[in-house]
């Protein structure tokens, strides 16, 4: 692994990343590689994407999982999943204009994704939601951008569904979490 030479540029950081064998995020100052994840992150991961490409089919819009990166006005990152509704360039690497962004909770992420990266993921024009989805239990938290342009929050339980107007889709938290051993409540 190279050392991040500093300070970059988002441009020199995407050239630097290029030439590495991980996949680094950057938040404008600090680069951290990506790790794998649990089989409960990948299962929400792998049910959430399969559900999209279903409910896309025929439509514009294409849905990509954690290879895709979106650059922010600051940072680069990779969600765990993303739908796009405009063109994208076959070779590109950066999904362009994503309208709507899931990350997967984890313990050491949860900070991360429910802060800086909500804020900057907000600062996308095209970005209408953004969902952060709970790894061990059925349950999301979901930001979207009104008329007006204001975000709203919502949560959506086990028994709820992913309402995503924007896409015309909806998916059922059942099956999102299909296949995944969620903690139990109360359980000690």
């Amino acid at each position: 692994m190279s050392a991040l030479p500093k300070p970059l540029s988002i441009d020199e950081f995407l050239a630097w990343e290029e030439l590495q064998e991980l996949k680094y995020e950057f938040d404008g100052i600090h680069s951290r590689a990506m790790t794998g994840g649990t089989v409960e992150h990948n299962t929400i991961q792998a049910n959430l994407v399969g559900l999209l490409h279903r409910a896309l089919r025929g439509t514009p819009c294409r849905v990509f999982g954690s290879d895709m990166k979106v650059r922010t006005g600051t940072s680069i990152r990779y969600p765990d999943a993303l739908v796009i509704c405009s063109r994208a360039a076959p070779k590109s690497t950066l999904a362009p204009e994503p309208v709507v962004i899931f990350e997967v909770l984890s313990p050491s992420s949860a900070r991360l994704d429910l802060g800086a990266k909500c804020a900057e993921y907000q600062t996308l024009p095209s970005l209408l939601r953004y969902i952060v989805l709970q790894q061990d239990v059925a349950a999301a938290e979901v930001f979207w951008r009104d008329e007006d342009g204001e975000w709203g929050h919502s949560f959506v339980g086990a028994d709820g569904a992913l309402v995503m107007p924007e896409i015309a889709a909806e998916l059922a938290m059942a099956e999102v979490y299909e296949g995944v051993e969620l903690a139990t409540r109360g359980a000690g």
